[in-house]
C-alpha cells in the first residue's frame, strides 16, 4: 500500500500492538450509487497467514448484492474463499477486488439474493436505496 497506493482506500493498524487487525476505508466510487460515501471495513488476518485467507466485512452497513445486511457485514469475494486463495496473493489485491465491487456488484456470486435479484429486475429501485443508505450510514 505505501509503494502503490489504491485510489479512493486508505489501511491501518486497529491498534499498534496487533499486526493481524487492520481498518480499512473506502470512498464510494463516482458514478455509482456509492459516490462520496466513506465505507469502513475490517480485514483480519489469520495466525497462519499467508497460507490461509484474511477476512473482509463491512463495518458501514451498506445496500449491496455482495455483503450481509447484518451486523457482521460479510462480505463474499471469490479470492477470499479457502480453494481460491494463494499465499501469493496479496492484501492490495484484495481492496482492488472489495472496491472494484463498488462500482460492478457481483450477482451471480450474492450474498443477498433478494439485493441481486432487484438488481436485476429493477435496477432504478436497487440504485435509489444504495443511495439513501449511502446517505444514511456512509455519510
Amino acid at each position: 500500500m505505501s509503494t502503490g497506493p489504491l485510489a479512493g482506500v486508505s489501511a491501518g493498524l486497529v491498534s499498534e500492538a496487533d499486526l493481524f487487525k487492520w481498518a480499512i476505508t473506502l470512498i464510494g466510487p463516482p458514478n455509482s450509487p456509492y459516490a462520496d460515501g466513506l465505507f469502513n471495513l475490517r480485514l483480519e488476518l489469520p495466525q497462519d497467514y499467508p497460507f490461509k485467507p484474511p477476512t473482509l466485512s463491512f463495518a458501514t452497513k451498506i445496500y449491496h448484492p455482495n455483503v450481509s445486511n447484518d451486523d457482521k457485514g460479510s462480505m463474499c469475494l471469490g479470492i477470499l474463499r479457502s480453494e481460491s486463495w494463494k499465499p501469493s496473493c496479496r492484501i492490495v489485491q484484495v481492496l482492488e477486488m472489495a472496491a472494484g465491487l463498488l462500482k460492478e456488484p457481483n450477482i451471480d456470486d450474492a450474498v443477498e439474493t433478494g439485493i441481486a435479484e432487484e438488481f436485476k429486475s429493477n435496477p432504478e429501485q436497487f440504485e435509489k436505496t444504495a443511495k439513501e443508505w449511502t446517505r444514511k450510514y456512509a455519510k
